[in-house]
C-alpha cells in the first residue's frame, strides 16, 4: 500500500482531501498539521481512528519533524496544503504568512530534495511534490478573459505574495534540482467545514443568527466559486496523471458578484428556516469599508486541467451552495465548538505530537 504525507490535512480543503483518501483510495494517508485556529480535529471526526488514517501534530518549517517522517513512512507523494490563508488576516499580522507560507514551504522542498536523493530510480520516477496553491497570486482581471496557467503573477495582498513567493519556489526546485513538482491555483472554494470567516459561511451562520452580513464595498466582486470537493477530485487527477513540472489552473466556471451570493444564501436560509424572527435575511446586509488592496475579479480558465486529465467539476453553484447550507443547519455540533473555541482544546486518540 503506497503512502501520501499532506501537510494541513486539518484544514478545509486538505481534510476535504483526507477525507476522500480514505473513503475513495487504498492509500495511507500521514496527516501533517500544525493546528493553528484554522485547523480542527472536529473535521476529520469520521476518520480519526481510520487505520489508514495517521494524524502528526507538528510544523512544516520543522525540517527535522518532516524529514523523520519522510524516512520513517517512505510517502511516494506529499500534497502540501498547509498555509496561512485569509486575506484580512494578512493585512493585519503578514509575519505569519511568511513564516509558513514562504519559510514553510522552503522547508518542506529541502527535505523533499533530501529524500527524493535517496530514492531508487524507480521511486524517482513514481514520486510527486504537489503544491496547492490560488489563482490570487495573479492578481485583479478586469471586466474581461480568465487566469491561465502561462498569465503573470501580480499578486496585491501579503497573503497572495506569500503564495506567489511559495509557488516561485515550487518551481525552482524543480528547474533547479529535478524535484519532481506539481502547482495547481484554484479559485475561490466552499462547502462544508470552511471555516467561518470566509464569505459564505461567515454569510451563513450570521444569517442563521440575526447578525450584521457584511459585504465590503459595493460588493461587486467577482470570484470563481469551486466546491471543495470538485477541488479536490482535481487533485487526485492530478496526483494520479500530471507529468513533473505541470501547473494547472482548477476553477468552477462559475463567476459570482460577491453580493449575488450573498442573497442567494438569504433566500436559502429564508427557505430553510421560514420561522426565523428576523427573515427576511437579505435586510441584514450590511456595507462595510472596502479591504486594502481588493482584487475586484477572478475568473479561472480550467481548460487545460480538463483537456488533459479529463476532470470537469460534477456540482453546479445552485446545488453547492444549497448542500452547504444545509450542511451549516444540519451540523450545529460542529458550528457551535468552533465558535466557543472547544475544538482547539479537543484532542483525538489518532493524535501524535511531533515531539
Amino acid at each position: 500500500m503506497e503512502t501520501i504525507l499532506v501537510t494541513g490535512g486539518a484544514g478545509f480543503i486538505g481534510g476535504c482531501f483526507v477525507r476522500q483518501a480514505i473513503a475513495e483510495q487504498t492509500c495511507l494517508v500521514v496527516n501533517l498539521d500544525k493546528l493553528t485556529y484554522a485547523g480542527n480535529l472536529d473535521s476529520l471526526r469520521s476518520i480519526s481512528t481510520h487505520p489508514r488514517h495517521i494524524f502528526i501534530h507538528g510544523d512544516i518549517a520543522d525540517r527535522a519533524l518532516v524529514e523523520r517522517l519522510l524516512r520513517e513512512y517512505r510517502p511516494r507523494a506529499i500534497v502540501h496544503f498547509a498555509a496561512e490563508s485569509h486575506v484580512d488576516r494578512s493585512i493585519e499580522g503578514p509575519a505569519e504568512f511568511v513564516q509558513t507560507n514562504v519559510v514553510g514551504t522552503f522547508q518542506l522542498l529541502e527535505a523533499a530534495r533530501n529524500y527524493y536523493a535517496e530514492l531508487t530510480p524507480r521511486q524517482r520516477a513514481q514520486f510527486r511534490f504537489l503544491h496547492i496553491s490560488t489563482d490570487e497570486v495573479f492578481g485583479s482581471l478586469g471586466s474581461t478573459g480568465r487566469f491561465r496557467e502561462d498569465s503573470p503573477y501580480c499578486p496585491n495582498s501579503p497573503y497572495s505574495a506569500s503564495k506567489a513567493a511559495a509557488d516561485h519556489f515550487v518551481r525552482a526546485y524543480h528547474h533547479t534540482y529535478g524535484l519532481p513538482t506539481m502547482i495547481t491555483n484554484c479559485s475561490n472554494n466552499y462547502g462544508p467545514y470552511q471555516f467561518p470567516e470566509k464569505l459564505i459561511p461567515l454569510t451563513i451562520l450570521n444569517a442563521l443568527r440575526g447578525k450584521p452580513l457584511p459585504v465590503y464595498g459595493d460588493g461587486r466582486q467577482v470570484r470563481d466559486w469551486l466546491h471543495v470537493e470538485d477541488h479536490c477530485r482535481a487533485l487526485w487527477r492530478v496526483l494520479a496523471a500530471a507529468r513533473a513540472g505541470e501547473t494547472y489552473n482548477i476553477g468552477g466556471n462559475c463567476e459570482k458578484e460577491n453580493l449575488e451570493v450573498v442573497r442567494e444564501i438569504c433566500r436559502l436560509v429564508d427557505q430553510m428556516q421560514p420561522n426565523l424572527p428576523h427573515v427576511p435575511c437579505e435586510k441584514l446586509i450590511t456595507f462595510v469599508s472596502d479591504r486594502p488592496g481588493h482584487d475586484r475579479r477572478y475568473a479561472i480558465d480550467a481548460a487545460k486541467v480538463q483537456r488533459q486529465l479529463g476532470w470537469r467539476p460534477q456540482w453546479d453553484f445552485a446545488a453547492g451552495l444549497r448542500q452547504t447550507v444545509e450542511w451549516y443547519i444540519n451540523n450545529t455540533w460542529w458550528v457551535e465548538r468552533v465558535l466557543s473555541g472547544a475544538y482547539r482544546r479537543q484532542q483525538s486518540p489518532a493524535i501524535r505530537d511531533a515531539a
